[in-house]
């Protein structure tokens, strides 16, 4: 494995300064897009005359290219910003990276807010690849077939907003890369430190690399921490 001195180095390439995003789950964040029209699908944006436009500036919380949405934070509001996919078309895109930079239009209605117009975004502030870039993206999936078993790991760090972290192999000192499109798949929204798990990993272009993810089950070990 490579030296765990090496992936620090590394892990200093995704990192920047931490934003002030929403402490809201994925949960609230479901009930929050029901609540902005509730008698549709979340995928149909409603609009009522009565509602206020205003414009505002914020960053990309995260998006789903398979649910069709994400979510915008702004720096000193509590309430996230429903962001519709549809609204990334006029821009020749299906979806932004988390971190982004977005200049939109929006609706305030009585139970939450959602944009309606895209005005700019900008790539560079994002703290996560762009998933359009298929060049520059890091794909744990490419990765599956080079992939060892499943073996017992323990959680180091995960930063949800950045969108990554780090788990420990179990000698306790070979640090693993963990990218947030991994945890989702395995069935996580969020890890904390210490927490035992499974998980296979491959050796990836900055290190080891976590490409599946999965619970601890009753009987293997964890490693020491």
């Amino acid at each position: 494995m490579r030296d765990p001195e090496q992936f620090r180095t590394a892990s200093a390439d995704y990192a920047q300064e931490d934003n002030d995003f929403s402490r809201a789950t994925w949960s609230t964040e479901a009930t929050m897009v029901s609540a902005v029209a509730p008698d549709v699908p979340p995928q149909t944006p409603v609009i009522a005359p009565a509602d206020v436009h205003e414009v505002v500036t914020g960053r990309v919380k995260w998006f789903d290219t398979v649910r069709g949405f994400g979510f915008l934070v702004c720096a000193g509001q509590d309430d996230d910003i429903l962001l519709h996919y549809n609204l990334l078309a006029p821009h020749g895109r299906k979806s932004l990276p988390e971190g982004a930079r977005v200049t939109a239009r929006i609706a305030r209605g009585k139970r939450g807010r959602m944009a309606v117009e895209i005005l700019s975004f900008d790539l560079e502030s994002a703290i996560a690849p762009d998933p359009e870039r298929r060049s520059s993206r890091l794909d744990p999936q490419d990765f599956l077939e080079t992939a060892g078993d499943f073996a017992p790991v323990q959680v180091r760090w995960f930063n949800r907003s950045k969108g990554y972290g780090f788990l420990l192999e179990s000698d306790g000192e070979t640090e693993i890369f963990i990218h947030m499109e991994t945890v989702r798949r395995g069935g996580f929204e969020l890890l904390h430190p210490g927490e035992c798990l499974m998980a296979r990993v491959a050796n990836g272009p900055r290190g080891p690399l976590a490409v599946q993810l999965a619970a601890m089950p009753a009987g293997p070990s964890a490693p020491d921490a």
